[in-house]
C-alpha cells in the first residue's frame, strides 16, 4: 500500500517573498527620501532613520575589502538559502517552528543579495542608540535574518527534548507510518 506524499513546507517561501518585498520597498523609500549619513529622529534619544551603506556583513565585517566581499557574501547567501530551501522541502508543512525561521533567513539573505547586486552594498537605515552608545545601523532583511536565526536556535533547543522522545519509536518526522 502506498501512502500519498505529505505536503512539504515550501509554501513558507511566501514568507520569504514577503520579507523581500518589504525589505526592498523600505530601501526604495530610504534611497528616495532620506538624506545620506544624517540622523532623522523617530523616537528622540533611542531610534533614528539613518541612511548608510555596508559593503561587508554584520557590523561591517569585511567592509574594508577590495570588492571581493560582494561576491563572497552573494555566494554565501545563495548557498545558505538553497540549503534552507532544501530543508524546507523535507519539513512537514505544519512544522512552523522549523519553517518560519528558515523562511525568515532565506528572505533576509536574498533581500541583502539584491542590494549587493544592484548597488554594490547593502542599504541600512534603522539606527538604535542609548545616549552616546549606538548599535550598528541595520535593515528589514537583517532583522529577518536575526529573528530567523534566534528562532532556529530557540526552537531547536526546545524541540530537541521532544524529538528525542519521539525518536524512541524510530520516526523523527513526527508523523506515523
Amino acid at each position: 500500500m502506498t501512502s500519498s506524499p505529505r505536503p512539504n513546507a515550501l509554501i513558507w517561501l511566501l514568507v520569504s517573498a514577503l520579507v523581500i518585498v518589504l525589505d526592498q520597498l523600505s530601501k526604495w523609500w530610504v534611497l528616495t527620501s532620506l538624506p545620506e549619513y544624517t540622523a532623522v529622529p523617530v523616537i528622540e534619544g533611542f531610534w533614528n532613520w539613518y541612511r548608510t551603506y555596508n559593503t561587508g556583513a554584520a557590523f561591517s565585517f569585511l567592509a574594508g575589502g577590495a570588492g571581493w566581499q560582494k561576491w563572497f557574501f552573494t555566494v554565501l547567501g545563495i548557498g545558505i538559502s538553497g540549503l534552507l530551501a532544501f530543508w524546507l522541502s523535507r519539513t512537514p508543512r505544519g512544522d512552523w517552528r522549523t519553517a518560519l525561521p528558515f523562511a525568515l533567513v532565506i528572505g533576509g539573505a536574498l533581500g541583502n543579495i539584491i542590494d549587493r547586486q544592484l548597488h554594490g552594498h547593502v542599504v541600512d537605515f534603522i539606527q538604535w542608540h542609548w545616549r552616546d552608545h549606538y548599535w550598528p545601523a541595520f535593515n528589514i532583511a537583517d532583522s529577518a535574518i536575526v529573528g530567523g536565526a534566534i528562532g532556529i536556535v530557540l526552537f531547536g533547543l526546545f524541540q530537541g527534548k521532544g524529538s528525542q522522545r519521539s525518536t524512541a519509536g524510530g520516526d523523527r518526522s513526527g508523523g506515523g507510518e
